[in-house]
């Protein structure tokens, strides 16, 4: 899993991360959490590490029938989205799936050459 994004809005920080668990690929986007106090002086040190949750966009990766979804994650707690965060997650969403999509399209048409054992 990796930071593939961190964004101010408002005062808020947001971060996406990715993840590859089995079949599909998984964006999770958060509200970020500043990184420890004690890091302040580490060249190229992040500021900003994900937090809790709030969405996550599961692409399958393996099939192509199978359709992404969102995950809306909450706490009991109403959580507000800003539209342009919103926006810039599902921007990457888009992203992968294009790319997901792609990879897939490859592999069908990919020939497989036999081996004749020799």
């Amino acid at each position: 899993m990796g930071m593939s994004g961190l964004r101010e809005h408002g005062g808020r920080h947001f971060a996406v991360t990715r993840s590859e668990p089995d079949d599909v690929w998984c964006l999770e986007l958060s509200e970020a959490v500043s990184a420890p106090a004690s890091w302040a002086g580490i060249p190229n040190a992040v500021t900003h590490l994900p937090g809790r949750n709030l969405v996550i966009a599961v692409v399958p990766c393996e099939d192509r029938t199978v359709e992404p979804t969102m995950c809306f994650l909450r706490n009991d707690e109403d959580i507000e989205i800003p539209y342009e965060i919103m926006r810039w997650f599902m921007e990457m969403v888009a992203e992968d799936v294009q790319h997901c999509r792609a990879a897939m399209s490859a592999a069908d048409s990919a020939v497989a050459v036999p081996f004749d054992g020799q």
